[in-house]
Formats: structure tokens, C-alpha cells, sequence
């Protein structure tokens, strides 16, 4: 990414974030004008529970700082770093998108309400407007008002939509938008599956079918398995993750609504107990606010330098 374009990245992804930094701001007002003492300790351990970080990994985070300040940290500024440098130590490298050699698979997955529909519209868009030509699949088909809602992001994305009628085989849907993204030798299929409960093992079967039909239509295809967890649910997030990530062979983290979210330290959770690495944020409804995560900016936006 240019200077320019990771500038913009920050500026959205700062925005985004701005409840969790304040979240973690009211905590460590004037925290770093002194020297580290046990109250310090204490008022960083409140800031990250507070943003969502969770027990574990925040109990993990203020260790290693105790350990770092027991081997000689004493400057405000220097501790201030330290923790930057922690945080950062959370989250897994960047991993782009795996979508080359075409045609790719992406898959898209969650509970309801996550805002699944509108990260397929988006990644169409964003792929549309890359060159790519995209064939959406409409697989929600327990929901009309999403079938529609995707008809909608299709003609915004100049994107093919493969649709059946509400009620049908989910896989049925997938199985023909496998074979128009063969037949129209298109770059990407996207497909948006219906919302599903991690705790219902029957919904979780229904996402195997899915994929045994893309796996044996697309066998050699490169695979993305996204899961769209909305930022405002939290340590909850954490825990869809776990149990999607056997069912759907998760790839990857969408964080959607980050910006209307206190919580966006849940993804220190998801990159350090789970290895899941966050793909994209949502920081928007627009067709544009679809980003790929950077971690650096991340913990810029989160903890930013004094």
C-alpha cells in the first residue's frame, strides 16, 4: 500500500475506532505523564477490559508490560511504546485476499444480524471496481429481504446475481452460480449464505453441504471462507469465531459496524487466541467502506503515539 492510500486506510480505520479509543482513553488519562506505578498497571488493565479486549489476552498484555518495565522501562514515553509494541504482538501479519489464479471462492458466513449481506455487496463493489468480474450468489434463501438486498448491491457492483426463489436449497443456489462463474469465466464468486446460530449443529450441516458443492464444482479454485462478526457484540465475536472456524473453515475475520462500536478490541482477541487473522473492516454502510486491516494502523488508531 502507497503512503497515500495507508493514510486514507488510518483515517477511516481512526474514525472507525474512535468509541474504543476513547473507551480506552478514559482509563489512561494522564497514565502516561509519570512514571509506571502499580496504579498505572491497574488503570491499563481497566482500559483494555473496558475496550474488550478480554480477560485473557488483557491479563497476557499487562504481564508482558510489568516484565518490561521490571527490565528497566521507566520513561512515560518509552512504556507508552512498549504497550503499542504488545498490542501490535497480538495481532497476526496482514494476509490479503487469496483470489488468484481465477476463477476464486469466497464464502460468506455468520449469525444473523451480523451484516453478512452487506459484506458481500461491498466486496463485489470493491472487487468491481478492481476489474474483477464478480458472480454474487444469493444463498440466503431463508430471508427474501435479503435476496433483494443483494439484487440491489448486484447492480451497484455491475456484478452477475445467481437467485432462486426464497424457501430454496441454499446449496442448489451455489451449485448454479458455480457453474455461471465456469461458463461466464468470471474472476470471483461471492456467495452470501443465510444467517445461522454457531450453536445450531443442523444450520452448521447445511454450510458443509455448501461447501462439499463448491469444493467438488470449483475443486482447485482458491478459497476464502470470511466470517462477518459485528464489532458491537464483543467477547461474544470471539466465541462465534471458535465455532466457526471448524464449521466453515473460516479463512479469515470481516469485523463489520466498527464504527458504531466501544468493543473493537475484541480483535486482539480473535488475531491472539484463535490465529484468525482480520481480512477487511467495515466502517460504514457505502459501497467504498470495505477496507483491507492493516494491524499498524490498527494499533495506531487504538493506542495512537503521543
Amino acid at each position: 500500500m502507497d503512503v497515500a492510500g495507508r493514510a486514507g486506510l488510518w483515517g477511516r480505520i481512526r474514525e472507525g475506532l474512535r468509541r474504543t479509543r476513547q473507551a480506552i482513553a478514559d482509563h489512561l488519562q494522564d497514565a502516561f505523564t509519570r512514571p509506571p506505578d502499580e496504579g498505572f498497571f491497574q488503570r491499563v488493565e481497566e482500559a483494555l477490559l473496558a475496550s474488550d479486549v478480554g480477560v485473557e489476552v488483557t491479563a497476557e498484555a499487562v504481564e508482558e508490560l510489568r516484565r518490561r518495565v521490571r527490565a528497566g522501562l521507566r520513561r512515560p514515553e518509552e512504556v507508552r511504546a512498549a504497550l503499542r509494541q504488545v498490542l501490535r504482538g497480538f495481532l497476526p501479519e496482514p494476509q490479503p485476499l487469496q483470489l488468484e489464479p481465477p476463477p476464486a471462492v469466497v464464502l460468506v458466513v455468520g449469525v444473523n444480524g451480523s451484516g453478512k449481506t452487506t459484506t458481500a455487496g461491498k466486496l463485489a463493489c470493491h472487487l468491481g471496481a478492481r476489474g474483477k468480474r464478480v458472480v454474487l450468489a444469493a444463498a440466503d434463501t431463508f430471508r427474501a429481504a435479503a435476496i433483494d438486498q443483494l439484487e440491489v448491491w448486484a447492480r451497484r457492483a455491475g456484478a452477475e446475481l445467481v437467485r432462486h426463489r426464497e424457501g430454496s436449497d441454499p446449496a442448489a443456489v451455489v451449485h448454479d452460480a458455480a457453474q455461471a462463474t465456469l461458463s461466464r469465466h468470471a474472476d470471483v464468486l461471492v456467495a452470501d449464505t443465510a444467517g445461522r446460530l454457531h450453536t445450531k449443529a443442523n444450520l452448521m450441516d447445511e454450510l458443509r453441504k455448501i461447501r462439499r458443492v463448491l469444493a467438488r464444482l470449483l475443486p482447485d479454485c482458491p478459497w476464502e471462507s470470511l466470517l462477518v462478526l459485528d464489532a458491537t457484540t464483543g467477547q461474544n465475536a470471539l466465541q462465534q469465531a471458535r465455532q466457526f472456524r471448524e464449521a466453515a473453515g473460516a479463512t479469515g475475520v470481516v469485523l463489520s459496524k466498527l464504527d458504531t462500536s466501544a468493543k473493537g478490541g475484541v480483535v486482539l482477541a480473535i488475531g491472539h487466541q484463535l490465529g484468525l487473522p482480520v481480512k477487511l473492516v467495515g466502517t460504514g454502510e457505502g459501497p467504498d467502506d470495505l477496507e483491507a486491516f492493516d494491524p499498524e494502523a490498527f494499533v495506531d488508531a487504538l493506542l495512537p503515539e503521543a
